[in-house]
Formats: C-alpha cells, structure tokens, sequence
C-alpha cells in the first residue's frame, strides 16, 4: 500500500489512488456523511451540460461525477491518471469513453470542449497552474470551467472543529472502510495545505479565466469555483 506525499510526485498520487480504487465511493460516501452526493449535484448544475455539448471531467476516478453530463445528452470524457480508477470505472459504465491524462499535459488538441470540470482532485496535482493552463487551452472560447475543491470554512469556530475532524476522526474512520487508510492521511494533509478561496481564484485569472467567482458550500468546508474562457 502507498501514500503520496505533499510534494505530490505523479507517480505516488497515481499508485495511491490505484490501491484506493475498489471501495473510492463508499469510502468518500462515509467520510463526508453523505455530502458528497450534495457536492456532486452542485457541480452538475454549474456545468449544465447540455446535449452533443463536450464535457471533459478531470480527475474523474471512476467516472461516478461524470454520470449526470452523460444522462444530460452531453459527449463526456472521464480522464484521470489513475489506471486503476479508470478501470474500476470501465467495469461500471463501459460505454463512455475513459482516457489515461496527465492534468498538466493533457492529451487533447486546443479548443475542443464545451466546458471542463474536476472535482477533489486539482489539489493532488503536482504543478496547480499548469494544470488550470491546461484546462484553459482544451476548452473553445466562451467555455466554461467549474471547479469543486476542499476549501477553508468561513466561520471560524466550525473551522476549529473541521480541522480536528480531519486530522483525528478521519484516520481511523478511513481504517474501517478503505483499502489504504494512509491514503486518507495523505488526503486530509492536502485539504490543509490547500489554497483558500481567494487564493484559488487568483491562481485562475492567472491562467486566463474571466469572470471568476465561487460559491461556498457546506459552509466553506467545499467551495465551486467557476470561470469564463473569452
């Protein structure tokens, strides 16, 4: 079993999540007491696929977020460099099209899709900007990139008890139901060390965004980031 560190060399992060893979929903189902369901729905409503749209769902791990653009109509590729996610989600869904990608070298050509989106994953990369670069060039003007990360909760009291729940509950709540509950150490380090909500925002105009915004949800414990390519 692995665990990547925070310095999030590509081929740790990919091993990881490979030895995750077989229980990564109902792990990620128990571990936000069902939140993530509610997550997942904010996205599909910030993409609104559309029909004979194409989506890119990045970091899609087993495809399970990509669901709701494919029911909408939409072409929906599922990328993530995890083989062992995207195998696990191949046995599930065998007709959508899963594809093998590095987030800062993505296989596709330039200005392709309607609209790109990845959820809890942008944070596993190892180079952020590159990644929203990437993002940037993939997707045709006037697309559309929403983003759902951990974020920080913006009342401080429950920020107190968020981070608590993290570094102490987490671990032997992840014991119980994964595969790899060093995993979910390495996961819970990330969440900490990630960038607030301004700070991520930055990091998109940056890459070429326009019209950036986000919205807490949760209380800030997740927040949607979306964006505008001109």
């Amino acid at each position: 079993m692995t665990r990547a560190s925070l310095d999030k060399q590509p081929h740790e992060v990919a091993s990881m999540f490979d030895d995750v893979a077989a229980n990564y929903d109902l792990t990620n189902d128990v571990l936000s007491l069902g939140q993530d369901r509610v997550w997942r729905k904010a996205v599909a409503k910030a993409v609104d696929a559309r029909p004979a749209q194409k989506i890119l769902d990045l970091a899609a791990g087993t495809a399970t977020s990509s669901m709701p653009f494919a029911q909408a109509g939409a072409y929906v590729v599922p990328c993530d460099f995890s083989i062992g996610m995207l195998k696990v989600g191949k046995e599930r869904t065998p007709w959508l099209p899963m594809t093998g990608g590095d987030a800062t070298k993505l296989p596709f050509r330039d200005d392709v899709f309607d609209a790109v989106t990845i959820s809890f994953g942008l944070r596993n990369v190892q180079d952020t900007d590159a990644a929203l670069r990437e993002l940037y060039r993939v997707t045709k003007p006037g697309g559309r990139v929403v983003i759902c990360e951990f974020s920080q909760p913006v009342w401080k009291p429950f920020r107190t008890v968020y981070t608590e729940y993290l570094m102490r509950a987490l671990p032997p709540v992840a014991t119980a139901v994964s595969s790899n509950p060093a995993a979910y150490v390495y996961l819970a380090e990330s969440i900490r060390a990630w960038p607030d909500q301004p700070e991520l925002a930055a990091k998109l105009q940056r890459a070429g965004w326009s019209g950036v915004a986000w919205r807490n949800l949760t209380g800030g414990i997740v927040a949607l980031h979306r964006g505008t390519k001109s």
